[in-house]
């Protein structure tokens, strides 16, 4: 921070909750945009896969409904251990925080000032800053401060198996609706257009650019499907 930064501490404090609020929502973005990218790519390279083999459409329905099933139960867990071990985390630091502000309420406040001071604040400004946001909320100051998590807004484990679930819905649709000769190509299509809807929202929420977030995910749609769909033309030519 420069020099003519320095005055601005309160806005610099500022940009903590905004922080905050960017990795609240960028673990929602992982759990839930992604979650649903993961469903739409996986299904539709299964099911591409047996309609390679067979126009039927009985295989191709408990194809897809077997790996939606078997996707979002898998991501329920892998998301449960892991997010789960987050929240135990989160809610450890801040049991911790809340007993050393009951215990060391002097200490508490000296240290919140460095955070600030520490940012480029002056002690002054520092002092003044961190004894009017402890006066206002100390629990919610140091936690956002110190920690940089929201009370309120813990993580939730179940995000992506649901957006799996939704995700995984599209393509087995998209291949049961048209007639057999058309399946593969709609599928395709339809595939694409949503991956690449999702690709732009997840770079919007992420405040990122949204033509390499929807080209990495056209690009690898397109090749999951292509892989599968050729594996499944192999198989069904030698009859395995």
């Amino acid at each position: 921070m420069s020099d003519s930064d320095t005055p601005d501490s309160p806005s610099g404090h500022s940009a903590e909750p905004h922080t905050g609020g960017l990795g609240q929502r960028l673990n929602w973005l992982r759990a839930g945009v992604l979650g649903a990218n993961d469903g739409i790519v996986s299904t539709a390279g299964l099911v591409v896969g047996v309609a390679a083999v067979t126009p039927e459409p009985g295989p191709i329905l408990t194809a897809g409904i077997a790996g939606l099933v078997v996707g979002a139960v898998s991501m329920a867990l892998g998301e449960y251990v892991s997010v789960s071990s987050q929240r135990d985390t989160e809610r450890a630091l801040l049991a911790k925080e809340k007993a050393e502000l009951e215990e060391f309420p002097e200490q508490e406040l000296q240290e919140l000032a460095a955070i600030y001071v520490a940012k480029g604040a002056s002690v002054q400004t520092a002092m003044k800053l961190a004894e009017e946001l402890t006066a206002h909320d100390a629990f919610a100051a140091h936690v956002d401060a110190e920690l940089g998590i929201d009370p309120d807004e813990l993580t939730n484990p179940w995000h992506a198996a649901i957006s799996f679930t939704v995700g995984s819905i599209l393509p087995i649709v998209a291949i049961l609706l048209p007639p057999a000769r058309i399946r593969v190509p709609v599928t395709f299509v339809v595939v694409l257009l949503a991956l690449a809807f999702t690709g732009a929202l997840s770079a919007y929420l992420g405040g990122a650019r949204w033509a390499p977030a929807v080209a990495r995910l056209v690009v690898g749609g397109a090749l999951a499907m292509a892989v599968t769909y050729g594996i499944g033309q192999l198989v069904g030519a030698v009859g395995i």
